[in-house]
């Protein structure tokens, strides 16, 4: 016979977004279930220095995971160590269904899965992964200041990398590997503008170079197949995330990449009693800060809706 457990609030995922919600759920005695999932902590679990955490000169990533984990533990949250495999929210309580066959009926539920960087599949890209290649400028460009850094990608994300690596970086390569960007024309006109800026066409990054850091990228043509290294200290794979919201398709309101929609100025999604918070919803800041902020705002979103409704408060995600 299953285990079923029942909750005010459940919260799936265990990232910034997902451990604010559980401090902030259960400061306000809604005895949060929090369920970590495949990587508990996130993407700043395989992040290094961290310098834009607000009160933290520098922190490892992982490090600072362990300290929001351990504070939504001691205040009350319910950790658990599984996957969940289904949900059902079709009606209310929402039901959610986890690997080992635990089952979590959730007047509230809080989506915090969040998404992961597309990355190009190389063990060298594997291996020198926060040791030089990095999958986000705004937060390791700082690292790389008077540096020879490369991009990979050719729309808005890799040129907006790009030109925010100028602000440090002495120089930038991007490298695409078809004959034009898929970039809109303004950015475009940004990017070729900046004198730090080199362009690459019709090229791949066929492999990454180094030991202890990156020390350079080999570089394969995509008309000729030739191959040639160039000398760079750092590499930004910049062609795209991927939302972990395959859970809930078909169930919930989202956009043509996958990301889920929320109501304006609100993680209330299109299902009354279901939020979203963090990079799940979030394709434009991806911060470990926003994605708590966020966390905040869903907690105590689901709070009230507990206490007065659902017609209350919440209006219907776009």
């Amino acid at each position: 016979m299953a285990d079923v457990r029942r909750t005010k609030l459940l919260i799936i995922g265990s990232g910034p977004a997902g451990y604010t919600a559980a401090v902030y759920g259960a400061r306000a005695m809604l005895a949060p279930i929090l369920v970590e999932g495949l990587q508990p902590g996130g993407q700043l679990t395989i992040t290094t220095d961290v310098e834009n955490w607000p009160g933290e000169t520098a922190i490892m990533g992982p490090d600072l995971m362990t300290k929001m984990r351990a504070q939504a533990e001691h205040v009350g949250t319910e950790l658990v160590s599984d996957i969940i495999a289904s949900v059902d929210l079709s009606r209310r309580p929402f039901v959610a269904v986890a690997d080992s066959g635990t089952v979590f009926e959730a007047d509230t539920l809080v989506i915090a899965t969040g998404a992961s960087a597309r990355w190009l599949g190389l063990d060298s890209e594997t291996r020198l992964r926060g040791r030089g290649v990095s999958a986000c400028a705004t937060c390791d460009g700082f690292f790389f200041r008077g540096k020879h850094v490369a991009v990979v990608g050719g729309g808005n994300t890799a040129v907006e990398e790009a030109l925010f690596l100028t602000k440090f970086a002495s120089k930038v390569t991007l490298i695409h590997r078809r004959s034009e960007l898929r970039a809109d024309k303004t950015n475009q006109a940004r990017l070729f503008a900046n004198p730090k800026v080199e362009m690459v066409w019709n090229a791949t990054v066929s492999d990454v170079i180094g030991g202890d850091g990156v020390t350079g990228i080999v570089l394969t043509d995509t008309v000729t197949g030739a191959t040639r290294p160039i000398d760079v200290d750092g590499l930004f794979v910049a062609i795209g995330h991927d939302p972990a919201t395959s859970l809930f398709k078909e169930q919930i309101a989202m956009d043509d990449e996958g990301y889920i929609l929320t109501a304006p100025d609100s993680t209330a999604t299109s299902v009354p009693g279901v939020f979203a918070a963090g990079d799940v919803k979030d394709k434009l800041y991806r911060q470990a800060v926003t994605a708590a902020g966020m966390g905040c705002m869903a907690a105590l979103e689901a709070e009230r809706l507990l206490a007065h409704g659902a017609d209350a408060h919440v209006r219907e995600a776009a």
